[in-house]
């Protein structure tokens, strides 16, 4: 047992945790405890104080009441049974009591067995010692009349496509959820036309629950139930383009890769597995000048815009992936009906004083060699230059780029610019004075 002490004085006391304690004036006859935790007991001592000299002290226990459960959810409800859901207390209870009533005609009744067509209300509460009862909770349910025949088909190792055939009467909406072993549940509300969900990003080699429930008027018809498999894959957890394409991937598109190689938190990127044998991770794109490139260190180091459109992966994940492997670089421009490129075969970010210097080497290609003279320059942008000459190049040129004195490449220049070498270029195939209005930058 522990003390909490008060000055007029009252002494306030807590069982079982840190004393603490209050002072107020002679004029005070209460005192709120806050904050206090669920079902724990404490002892309140008041004492007054003259001077140095103290009082006997009155006291008092007292027991807060537990917190109640929460999300209540009945699921798997057929014409016998029923499977309810909910988070537990926050407070140690020694069990908890689930009462079940079912109101026909405003009659409550004892419940013996689920009745087709029935409306339910469930009602729990849970005790503590000494008997404690919380605050009610309600969730209601109805059988009959739900959708049939969930099944889950075209199941890959992070995709299925789950389908069902709708009730008979109209609803308001859906709710369907699914889960696996050791994840979240993952919730998903429907318009009542839709017929079928393609689930993404899933986990490989995991055994999947689904739950399918119908909703008429804020009332949920009983549930249907599926389970699948999804498959393995060759890496379960990529760490980037090329090894998803390992996996099997053909299509180019955004995806999920895990950098640290294991299980954690994604990141999504742009996949191009068509180009050169595909598994390229696309780091920067130019195409139609809706996005603004002349943006602070901040931004480019995390990165901007939007992975189908224009936009800049961002240096500090530039560094993450191109300092665990080797990692060549391809450069993609197009003008009209022209393509060319350019392929580097050892491509880094090194990110040594915080200034993400590029490294380069090894040309090829059709489009001429304009980013070998940029090798060893650290990135510069509008409000950040770490190592200037007289020209402070990103200002001047208007972009985020390893700017040297100032630019044979400055793919990150202003769009459909082509004064003042401002532009979107790439000197060694259209010059200085032609901004490029298709650039594409990817590594594997």
């Amino acid at each position: 047992m522990c003390l909490l002490f008060l000055v007029y004085m009252f002494v306030v006391c807590v069982m079982a945790g840190e004393p603490n304690s209050v002072s107020v004036d002679s004029e005070t006859v209460h005192l709120a405890l806050s904050p206090v935790s669920p079902g724990s007991t404490y002892e309140v001592r008041v004492m007054s104080l003259l001077g140095q000299d103290e009082s006997d002290s009155i006291q008092d226990t007292v027991t807060t009441l537990p917190d109640p459960p929460t999300d209540l959810r009945a699921i798997n409800v057929t014409d016998g049974k029923a499977l309810l859901l909910w988070r537990p207390a926050l407070a140690t209870v020694d069990h908890y009591v689930i009462v079940t009533l079912f109101c026909v005609f405003g009659v409550m009744q004892c419940l013996h067995g689920l009745r087709f067509k029935t409306h339910y209300f469930l009602h729990t509460i849970h005790y503590v010692a000494p008997l404690c009862r919380s605050f009610p909770l309600y969730v209601s349910g109805k059988t009959g009349d739900s959708p049939r025949d969930l099944k889950a088909s075209q199941v890959t190792p992070r995709t299925a496509v789950l389908s069902w055939k709708a009730p008979v009467s109209a609803v308001s909406s859906y709710r369907l959820s699914y889960y696996t072993d050791g994840q979240d549940i993952q919730e998903v509300i429907l318009g009542p036309t839709v017929k079928e969900l393609k689930l993404r990003r899933l986990f490989p080699s995991s055994t999947y629950t689904a739950h399918l429930q119908a909703e008429r008027d804020g009332l949920y018809m009983s549930a249907i139930s599926t389970e699948f498999t999804t498959g393995n894959l060759r890496f379960p957890f990529p760490t980037d383009c090329s090894q998803e394409k390992k996996n099997g991937a053909l299509e180019s598109g955004i995806v999920e890769v895990f950098p640290q190689g294991r299980e954690g938190k994604p990141l999504m990127v742009y996949c191009d597995m068509e180009t050169d044998g595909g598994g390229w991770t696309v780091f920067q794109r130019r195409k139609d000048g809706k996005m603004n490139f002349f943006r602070s260190w901040h931004e480019y180091s995390n990165g901007f815009g939007a992975l189908d459109g224009e936009f800049w992966l961002g240096n500090e994940k530039l560094h993450n992936f191109t300092k665990m492997s080797p990692m060549t670089l391809r450069v993609d421009l197009r003008a009209g009906e022209e393509s060319v490129y350019a392929h580097y075969s050892s491509f880094s970010i090194d990110n040594a004083k915080k200034h993400y210097t590029i490294r380069v080497s090894g040309y090829s290609g059709t489009a001429g060699d304009s980013l070998t003279y940029h090798n060893g320059r650290p990135f510069s942008t509008r409000d950040r230059d770490p190592q200037p000459f007289i020209t402070r190049c990103a200002m001047s040129y208007r972009g985020g780029w390893w700017y040297k004195n100032c630019h044979e490449a400055n793919l990150n220049g202003l769009y459909n610019t082509n004064t003042n070498q401002q532009g979107v270029i790439w000197t060694e195939w259209k010059g200085k004075d032609f901004s490029i209005p298709f650039t594409e930058m990817k590594f594997r």
